[in-house]
């Protein structure tokens, strides 16, 4: 099985001083997605909850809505020349009567792991036809049980604490209780382990639930929570254009900038129970994201030798 952290040796500063340690870091390695023994894509993701993510992947491409269109998942044997497993291979068996997935969506390119959507045929393939509406969801949660999450996300992750490289997404229902929470050097990633465990476990359409993610909200995310039946993304970052407009136009209530006791709620406010007279309008500015990189996507010099560490004796 692949690993998930894996150690490195660094050149750390501290004030000017050198030294030399172990650092560790999130693993991330590629990951083909096969359906029916073809090949549909690779994703480069953190190794565990492969069967998870492969299940997710097809909820968001539209192929998958129940646990019964599933037959199986299993690793590929016979990987390497000298027949070894490398545990990067996964094939998705459809249940009888199920739709194969359109050869549009097949890749050109690998995913990345920062972009679900780099490599596909097209983005009018993305826009997959959703089973379920989350318009006429009727969760309903406050401003505190929303401002816990970000805080209960953190505390479930456990590699990111060795690391400080992983995104994190966490199902919670309408009472704030975590059903599930998973890691990845990718957010869609993350987020497509989450879905597939649903999925997996009868739970879709995942209604009466929040999808929080630790970065920003993007429009591939957004579809994502839609196929799901999620009803309502919050995010501690800033949504895209392309996100909200996806979110008003499905129904789904989208939150970011969710820090503290603070947050955005870009559509359907309605589902946020403020039990207080509507907000009024003011001039003020809204938040402004301060660049600040999130922890996965903070670069680290891989080449210490291009770092004068030389100590100066003046």
């Amino acid at each position: 099985m692949g690993r998930v952290t894996v150690s490195r040796r660094v050149l750390r500063l501290r004030q000017g001083v050198p030294a030399y340690r172990a650092d560790t870091l999130a693993a991330e390695e590629p990951m083909e997605i096969r359906v029916g023994g073809r090949p549909l894509t690779v994703t480069m993701r953190t190794p565990g909850s492969d069967f998870d993510l492969a299940a997710g992947f097809l909820v968001g491409e539209g192929v998958l809505h129940a646990a019964d269109h599933l037959a199986g998942i299993r690793y590929c044997a016979g990987a390497t020349a000298d027949g070894g497993n490398t545990y990067n291979v996964v094939d998705v068996v459809l249940a009888p009567g199920v739709p194969a997935p359109d050869p549009s969506l097949e890749r050109n390119f690998y995913t990345t792991s920062s972009c679900g959507l780099c490599g596909k045929a097209s983005l009018e393939a993305v826009r997959a036809t959703a089973p379920w509406s989350v318009a006429e969801d009727g969760l309903r949660v406050t401003p505190e049980l929303l401002s816990a999450l970000p805080d209960r996300l953190r505390a479930a992750q456990k590699v990111f604490d060795s690391t400080g490289g992983l995104h994190a997404a966490g199902l919670f229902d309408a009472t704030g209780r975590l059903l599930c929470l998973r890691e990845d050097v990718g957010r869609h990633n993350a987020v497509d382990k989450v879905v597939g465990h649903a999925l997996r476990e009868g739970l879709l359409p995942a209604r009466g639930t929040v999808l929080m993610v630790s970065g920003r909200a993007s429009f591939e995310l957004v579809q994502k929570a839609v196929l799901a039946g999620i009803p309502l993304l919050a995010a501690v970052s800033a949504p895209s254009s392309l996100a909200a407009d996806l979110a008003e136009e499905s129904g789904l209530t989208l939150v970011g900038f969710l820090r503290g006791d603070s947050m955005n709620v870009y559509t359907r406010p309605d589902r946020v129970d403020t039990s207080r007279p509507d907000p009024v309008d003011t001039d003020r500015p809204d938040p402004v994201d301060t660049g600040r990189p999130d922890p996965a996507e903070t670069d680290r010099p891989d080449r210490p030798d291009r770092v004068d560490a030389t100590r100066s004796d003046d």
